[in-house]
């Protein structure tokens, strides 16, 4: 099973608009970040945790053909901006794309994305299955677990698939979903800055910690902001933890 990172950075992606501080960053192309995505490929399936408003530009780089069902973990538009891009996908499918989130994540979607929904749904636009998940559901030989974690107040979701755990704008996670991520061989886990703490996501020492107390032999960090230089903090971090990167495919069990 393969992962692709499509993107790995804030919600402001890296750089900003307007490209403020990229004459810090532009020596090396793995400091450019576009916004949390990742897409997982088996023999036979196909399917993304997050759509990001990059998605368009994401999917032409990694040459994504197909896609069965997408995983939201929740309604920050960084994470569901880019579901107007499905569309060719419908086409494709011939037929309306799953979406499996939370209940607020639901309401969300069908808020802001009013025009794809209802009686009034504009002719052409995207079409998609919500669906709020809450138990772990099965893909042939692919297992998905929903992880319940806390995004400041916000109640968000990371995903077990299979063993590997994935959780972006992570503040803290509740004791009960440490024990469902026990037995991981990968994490995936957001880190936004050096320091100093940020009141609705994990600092890099922080995720490192958890990583380390967890027990989980392989990490990956994302959600980096425009102030983590690639090169520089991987030499700082454990040799099993390492800064994740736009398009870095990894083989995942």
């Amino acid at each position: 099973m393969k992962l692709t990172f499509l993107g790995t950075g804030t919600s402001m992606g890296v750089p900003v608009a307007g490209g403020f501080m990229r004459d810090k960053l532009f020596h090396d192309p793995r400091n450019e970040r576009s916004r949390c995505s990742v897409w997982i490929q088996t023999e036979t399936l196909s399917f993304l945790i997050d759509v990001g408003p990059e998605y368009r530009l994401q999917s032409i780089r990694s040459g994504i053909k197909h896609i069965d069902f997408v995983l939201v973990t929740h309604e920050h538009m960084d994470h569901i901006g880019g579901l107007d891009e499905l569309r060719m996908y419908n086409y494709i499918n011939k037929g309306p794309i799953s979406v499996y989130t939370t209940a607020t994540s639901v309401q969300s979607i069908q808020s802001r994305f009013d025009y794809m929904f209802g009686d009034h749904k504009y002719p052409g636009s995207t079409s998609l299955n919500l669906s709020v998940i809450e138990n772990p559901i099965q893909f042939e030989d692919v297992k998905i677990t929903p992880l319940p974690v806390k995004h400041g107040d916000l109640d968000i979701l990371g995903f077990r698939i299979n063993d590997t755990a994935y959780l972006t704008d992570v503040s803290a996670i509740p004791d009960g979903t440490r024990q469902m991520i026990e037995g991981c061989s990968t994490i995936i886990l957001s880190a936004l800055r050096w320091e100093p703490a940020h009141p609705t996501h994990l600092t890099i020492p922080e995720a490192v910690e958890i990583i380390e107390q967890l027990g989980i032999p392989r990490g990956y960090l994302i959600h980096m902001n425009s102030y983590v230089d690639h090169e520089k903090t991987n030499k700082l971090l454990p040799s099993h933890i390492k800064l994740a990167f736009d398009m870095q495919t990894i083989e995942i069990s």
